[in-house]
Parts: structure tokens; C-alpha cells; sequence
């Protein structure tokens, strides 16, 4: 029963967040009068309705675009991770590479800027942002190649960096980040429609702040590879140009201006925890939200869960049912060679702290149903899963040091014919990861 319910909460959580209704909920068409965030805009005083964007979640926003708009919309051009689209009719789709960067985001970003050239003040932009839009949109500054910001981007990843850390360094190397494209689309009208994916829902960070104002600099760029011990590691060119910018060679990214540009967030993380909590308390659950904004290592916020966990359960009452929720995004520094992402390596790591206590079930997982370079969206764990995991002859301590929580689960799914990888496939949206720990004393 608790992975029933488990799974049931994840999926009115995912429902929630669909970026579709998102977009929807947010964005009315009055007339000709599109109405949003306390704003209008008169689509008659526009000669042309452009939509561009990129993001996990895009595709369903951009269908929910052309539901509102249809025929009036001149053009349009998105990149989405692939296996991330929907069936669109105006709104033209480029499948690209995440989180590592790759040639399609690179040659699908440079048609989004050419699409942007020549508009004026009788262009209405309409960008759709979402989580993973920092790896698909792809315009490297002068001297920059894609190869140099492929390996900056995997150091940083390994190495554990937050989100705002990595693109304070990705937003400086490019011409689309930290506010270019926003300048790139000239004097036109930008409407940016944003599904959150950051702590905070800061907009210099969520997709690296495409059409928002950066509040990041060169000096903090600097800073976080040396955090991180990696510049030794970076590629030269990267170190000479944030140098160079440093030294005020190297233009900055936008940090005033942007007056023709609206920034709205459509959805975030909370949308999908409080239909979570909603879901809990129906199947029968006093339900608390411990915190929408989990961050840091994810063993170290495993180890946080199984301790409130036992502490909890020790003053709940006999056949007491409770559900703790969080949400957020931790990191995961790599020393192993194996496989995984965060969610899965949090459930590993929690199953092996949780071992042995009884009514105690976890699931951790990805909202847009991946994790790291998995086809995984997370994992379900108990108290006993170690237990029949070493049924097995596997050792789980040797494969949570090797960074490989993906190989435990698959195997441990194969050996007991159980589904404790939790394979979701693209699930439109993406607004960060949730774990959802169900008690019974």
C-alpha cells in the first residue's frame, strides 16, 4: 500500500505542476487584449507574434500558446531535451542535448537570434522558459567553443556545484545568458512565461536569466571554479576570458535596462507540494511540508529524512499514519565511476540510514521524470531494501561510494521483480525534485 499511495501523491503533484494549465491559469485572451500578471497587451497594435524558448517543460507550454493565440502567431522555434515534445502546429521544435550542451542546442540557438533579428516595436516576443533551457540554449561569446563549455559544464557538475553557482559561470560565457537574449530581441515587446525549477525562483537564475537582468559577475564566476578546485581543469581559453572580464575587457552580462521585457512565473515547486500535501491528507495522512527548499548534498539530506524519520515515528501513536514532504534540488559530488542522479543516490543513501526501522517508505524523485543521465526519475525505498538488497549478494555501502544507485536499482528491481525504479519517462514539466516519505507506527 505505501508505494501505491507514494505513487498516487507523485502523480497529483506532477498534475499540478502541468505547464500546460500553467500557462493557461496565467495567460488570458480577452479580444484582442492578451491579459497577464496584472498587465494587457493589444495584439492589435503588433505586427508580428513571435514565441521562442527552451526548457524540459517548454513543449507544453507552447502548446498551451497556441491553444490562446493560434493563427495570429507568425513564427515560432523552442529547443527542448530530447524525447521532451508534443505535437505542435505554429511552434516549430528542436530536439537538443542535456545537461551537457551539444551541437543541436548550438545550431537551434542560432536560429532563435536570427528569428529575433530585425524586430521593432511592433513585435511582441513571447519566450517560454523552463528548467534545462541553461544547456539548450547555446551561444558561446567570441573565442568560447562548444568542446570548452561541454567540459566546464561536466566539472562543474561532478564536482557537485549548485545551480546558481554553475550558471554564474555558464551565463559568462555566453551571448544568450544573464540577459542576451532580451537584447538580442532589440526594441520589440519581450513576454517571458517561466516554469520554476530554482530554490527561491530567483529569475538571474532559473535558465540562466535569459531575459532577466544578472545579479552574478565575472569576479563570481571566477570564484566558483576556484570553489571547486578546477582551474587547473577548466580549458585555457575559459580562464583568459574571465580574466579578461574581470579585468573589464570582456562586456558583462545585463545588469540594468530591460524596461520592454516582463518577466512571469507561471508555476513552481509550491503548486506541486500543495497538491501533494492535498493527495496525503485524502489518502488518510496528517501531512506536513518540512521545507520547498531542500538543498546541498544528497546523502546529506538523506541522512537529515532518516532522522526525522526515526524521530518522528517515535512520537507518533499506534497505527498513526503521517507524510512529510520536501522539495528542492540537491547536488551530488562524483568520485565513483557509476551511474546515477541525485534523486536515486538520496534514496540509496536514505535506505542505507533508514535500515531496519519499520513503517517507513521514501520516494524521491525528478518532477520532469529524469535524473541526471539516467531514464530514471528517482526510486522507492523502505527500511527493508538494504535487507533484500544483501539477500541478493549485493552490497549497497559499495554502491553508493561508486556513485552508481542506478546499477543497485536496476539490479535490485531484476532480482526481486519489484519496481523500486521509479521510470516515469519526460513528464512535460519540471519544477525541481520531491521526496515524499510516507510513516505508519
Amino acid at each position: 500500500m505505501p508505494d501505491k499511495h507514494l505513487s498516487k501523491i507523485f502523480k497529483a503533484a506532477l498534475a499540478a505542476a502541468d505547464p500546460y494549465q500553467a500557462v493557461l491559469n496565467a495567460v488570458q485572451l480577452q479580444g484582442n487584449s492578451l491579459r497577464v500578471a496584472g498587465a494587457s497587451y493589444d495584439l492589435a497594435a503588433y505586427d508580428r507574434i513571435l514565441v521562442v524558448g527552451a526548457g524540459k517543460a517548454t513543449a507544453r507550454m507552447a502548446l498551451a500558446i497556441e491553444k490562446l493565440l493560434g493563427e495570429r502567431i507568425a513564427a515560432g522555434l523552442i529547443v527542448v531535451k530530447t524525447g521532451h515534445t508534443v505535437a505542435l502546429d505554429k511552434i516549430e521544435q528542436v530536439e537538443a542535448g542535456h545537461p551537457i550542451p551539444d551541437q543541436a542546442g548550438v545550431a537551434a540557438t542560432r536560429r532563435v537570434l536570427k528569428m529575433l533579428q530585425g524586430t521593432d516595436e511592433k513585435t511582441l516576443v513571447i519566450c517560454l522558459l523552463s528548467g534545462g533551457a541553461s544547456a539548450l540554449l547555446v551561444a558561446s561569446v567570441a573565442g568560447i567553443t562548444l568542446h570548452d563549455k561541454q567540459v566546464v559544464t561536466s566539472l562543474l557538475l561532478h564536482a557537485g556545484a549548485s545551480i546558481a553557482e554553475l550558471n554564474a559561470v555558464r551565463k559568462h560565457l555566453s551571448a544568450v545568458k544573464g540577459g542576451g537574449l532580451a537584447q538580442a530581441a532589440g526594441a520589440a515587446q519581450v513576454l517571458t512565461l517561466i516554469l520554476s525549477d530554482v530554490v527561491g525562483d530567483r529569475l538571474d537564475v532559473i535558465a540562466s536569466g535569459p531575459t532577466a537582468p544578472d545579479g552574478s559577475t565575472f569576479a563570481e564566476a571566477w570564484e566558483v571554479i576556484g570553489k571547486y578546485e578546477l582551474r587547473d581543469k577548466v580549458p585555457l581559453r575559459v580562464m583568459a576570458y574571465l580574466k579578461r572580464g574581470i579585468a573589464a575587457e570582456e562586456q558583462e552580462t545585463v545588469k540594468v535596462g530591460l524596461n520592454n521585457v516582463r518577466n512571469v512565473i507561471v508555476a513552481a515547486s509550491n503548486l506541486a507540494l500543495a497538491a501533494a500535501q492535498e493527495q496525503a491528507q485524502q489518502l488518510g495522512y496528517t501531512t506536513v511540508v518540512l521545507s520547498a527548499k531542500i538543498q546541498g548534498e544528497a546523502i546529506e539530506i538523506a541522512n537529515f529524512l532518516a532522522q526525522t524519520a526515526r524521530s518522528t515515528l517515535a512520537k507518533m501513536q499506534t497505527g498513526e499514519r503521517r507524510c512529510l514532504l520536501s522539495g528542492g534540488e540537491t547536488t551530488v559530488t562524483v568520485s565513483g565511476e557509476g551511474k546515477g542522479g541525485r534523486n536515486q543516490e538520496l534514496a540509496l543513501a536514505f535506505a542505507l540510514e533508514a535500515e531496519g526501522l519499520e513503517g517507513v517508505a521514501l520516494l524521491s524523485a525528478g518532477t520532469d521524470g529524469s535524473d541526471g543521465p539516467t531514464d530514471a526519475a528517482g526510486a522507492i525505498v523502505d527500511g527493508l531494501t538494504t535487507a533484500r538488497a544483501r539477500k541478493l549478494g549485493m552490497a549497497p555501502e559499495q554502491y553508493l561510494a561508486a556513485n552508481d544507485s542506478y546499477t543497485f536499482f536496476q539490479k535490485l528491481d531484476a532480482g526481486l521483480g519489484a519496481h523500486n525504479h521509479l521510470i516515469t519517462g519526460p513528464t512535460g514539466t519540471n519544477v525541481m525534485d520531491v521526496q515524499i516519505m510516507l510513516l505508519q507506527k
